[in-house]
């Protein structure tokens, strides 16, 4: 098969995944049909990873024209666009999935399933990389960092460097948040919204009661105002800076790949980083009054309950009134967030019948408790590790904000040359917070032993 034929093929299966994915954005697929679809889906991904791992062995078309790199490339961005574009329209959007949802019959962790793996298929790459010009900008990033090559060099190239910074290009930033979004579960669970600048993005909640009459309304008999609760919370990107360190030793060895080093380490400074800023929010000067831990309402146990030797019985009915907890809008959306030692508790937990009180989903996608699904992280953590935390609620109601092209790296020579390292200071303009109606608060946070006041 010719380049050209590839080509068509290629756009073909991305376009009918595109198709796909706006089907079950908008919640036109039924339940029945979800098989055929994973399967269609599983398919087209196969075909287009052949598909990339055969465009880079094939030489240009005879017009001289390297469609096959210009594809790829222009796919990639389009996509991003398209996720651009949901995200800032991302509540309106959420409602039309959720109601979607309830007509298919498709359950949230199905429609993520799904929709996980046409993302995969969309962002096919194959063994060599399809866009040879992205994998010369990895290359010139993590060479310049390190200092192999000058500014001047590195401009041209493709890099934004100067003033002792360089802007993170576009394909290694959505590398780190591509990684922070399988780490950090606010970003997985929660709802993200991508903008062009360092603008303030507004996230209304309200509340009204509608008027019911059953008479006609005569000429002096007018509509009455209602009350509404309106609240009206601006995102705005804070200043985020995170550090990574990496030993001259190493990236002086000949053969080491540099750019695999770099780009592995700026992952993990930046993911403990965010994850800090979204969870806890409590670094010095940098504080997040929107944070899961300080947001989230805090419930209390009716019954005191030792942390150190937990009463299984006595946990069991805590939770249960802390699932009472939501308004039944945001109960039906709700998921458990747990530390590991809340884990092990409800790993030997349970209920009045002797049953497990937590158990695997039984379609494969992590576990559920008391009917609800539930994940865990060590980010979820109170002061003490060794204390059960319980998160309950609906997560899509924390809004993150990232602002597109606003990653830099600093390299850091001087500070850190008596331990013969180098330092990477990460800077991005970013902000996550926990917003909802003080009438319908959408996350309860419950640490077994703690006391009120």
């Amino acid at each position: 098969m010719n380049k050209k034929l590839l080509l068509a093929l290629q756009k073909r299966n991305k376009e009918r995944l595109q198709e796909l994915k706006i089907k079950l954005e908008k919640g036109e697929v039924r339940a029945e049909d979800l098989e055929e679809i994973q399967k269609e889906v599983d398919e087209l991904t196969e075909q287009l990873k052949e598909i990339a791992n055969q465009l880079p062995t094939m030489g240009d078309d005879e017009d001289g024209q390297d469609d096959g790199y210009e594809e790829t490339g222009e796919d990639g961005q389009g996509d991003s666009e398209n996720s651009d574009g949901e995200d800032r329209d991302g509540d309106p959007a959420d409602d039309g999935s959720r109601e979607g949802e309830q007509r298919s019959g498709i359950t949230d962790e199905q429609r993520s399933a799904v929709m996980t793996a046409i993302a995969k298929g969309l962002s096919s790459r194959g063994r060599v990389s399809v866009k040879p010009n992205e994998q010369e900008i990895r290359r010139a990033f993590a060479r310049f960092v390190v200092g192999q090559i000058s500014e001047a060099e590195a401009r041209s190239l493709g890099i934004e460097a100067g003033n002792g910074s360089v802007t993170i290009p576009e394909v290694i930033a959505s590398e780190i948040i591509t990684y922070a979004q399988e780490e950090n579960l606010l970003r997985k669970y929660g709802s993200t919204h991508r903008t062009k600048g360092d603008v303030k993005y507004p996230v209304l909640v309200k509340k009204a009661e509608a008027n019911i009459r059953k008479k006609e309304r005569g000429s002096n008999d007018e509509i009455s105002e209602t009350d509404i609760e309106f609240d009206e919370i601006l995102l705005d990107p804070a200043e985020f800076d995170a550090l990574a360190t990496v030993t001259k030793k190493l990236l002086k060895m000949s053969g080491a790949p540099i750019e695999e080093i770099v780009i592995e380490e700026l992952k993990k400074a930046y993911v403990r980083k965010e994850i800090n800023y979204m969870f806890k929010g409590n670094d010095v000067d940098n504080e997040n009054p929107g944070a899961l831990e300080k947001k989230a309402v805090a419930f209390y146990e009716s019954e005191a309950i030792d942390p150190t030797a937990v009463d299984s019985q006595k946990l069991y009915q805590q939770l249960v009134k802390l699932k009472g907890q939501p308004v039944t809008e945001v109960l039906k959306r709700s998921m458990w967030v747990v530390n590991r030692a809340a884990l092990t508790v409800l790993e030997g937990m349970t209920d009045t019948t002797g049953r497990p009180l937590l158990y695997e989903a039984p379609n494969g996608i992590g576990y559920k408790l008391l009917g609800h699904n539930l994940d865990f992280t060590d980010a979820a953590d109170g002061t003490d590790p060794t204390k059960p935390v319980f998160y309950f609620g609906d997560f899509k109601s924390f809004h993150i904000q990232d602002v597109i092209g606003a990653m830099e790296l600093q390299k850091l020579v001087e500070k850190y040359a008596g331990t013969n390292k180098v330092g990477f200071q990460i800077y991005n303009l970013l902000d996550g917070q926990l917003i909802y109606s003080p009438l319908e608060p959408t996350v309860y946070r419950y640490e077994v032993g703690a006391s009120q006041g």
